[in-house]
């Protein structure tokens, strides 16, 4: 079994431990022996919290307290974490007792979750929380880039609303100044104020919609610094 921990590590971590019989407990299930991962996970979960939370932080600098919060139940709950844990080949290495194999326990959501956060555990243990933490990362990496895809993905109107609402501050209001142009060619140009923070932005666009959008865009970058 510690050498097809150790194998497993180097494969998927490229990372050679220092103590192989942490990896051993980290990938022992409850069903397999009484020196099982729980404790590894419920420090693994804390670890993984930390790790995440500061790179949320960072990553998302405008995001207050709540919308972080979110942000990371996104990326540390145990649909996530098993997807994580099943892309890693956790299953081919997990010691589990005779029921859970013959269950599929290998497959199971929760196991692959709760043994990805052992094995965080036990790298934290190993490595100390510095050299642990790229580690991590690497693992969240796909989930943590696909949340700052989604939030660039979102339109300027929708950002600006998002903002002052975790704020609880009034929503803008666009006014159109002028159309100018033939009926089948018109090009407008529209006003976003708001009240708190005073801001305001004007932006010009063959839609209105798409005029809305770029004066939304002149008030961010006004407000969220």
């Amino acid at each position: 079994m510690s050498a097809v921990c150790v194998a497993w590590l180097q494969r998927e971590f490229s990372y050679p431990p220092r103590d192989a019989a942490l990896f051993v407990r980290a990938f022992t299930h409850r069903s397999a022996a009484s020196a099982s991962n729980e404790r590894l996970e419920f420090l693994g979960d804390a670890v993984l919290n930390l790790v995440v939370a500061d790179d949320l932080y960072r990553r998302f600098p405008q995001a207050d307290e709540g919308a972080l919060s979110r942000l990371r139940a996104v990326v540390v709950n145990g649909e996530s974490l098993a997807r994580v844990a099943a892309g890693l080949r956790i299953g081919d290495v997990l010691a589990l007792g005779a029921g859970e194999l013959k269950t599929g326990g290998f497959r199971r959501e929760s196991i692959l979750a709760d043994a990805l956060e052992a094995v965080f555990g036990a790298l934290y243990l190993d490595a100390g929380l510095e050299a642990a933490r790229p580690l991590l990362l690497q693992a969240m990496r796909p989930l943590l880039e696909a949340l700052e895809a989604a939030d660039a993905a979102k339109d300027a109107k929708t950002r600006l609303q998002e903002w002052l609402q975790a704020r609880g501050l009034p929503l803008p209001r666009y006014t159109l100044e002028r159309v100018t142009g033939e009926a089948h060619e018109q090009h407008f140009t529209m006003r976003c104020e708001l009240d708190s923070p005073p801001a305001a932005g004007v932006g010009e666009g063959s839609s209105r919609r798409r005029a809305e959008q770029r004066a939304a865009q002149r008030v961010l970058e006004q407000v969220v610094q």
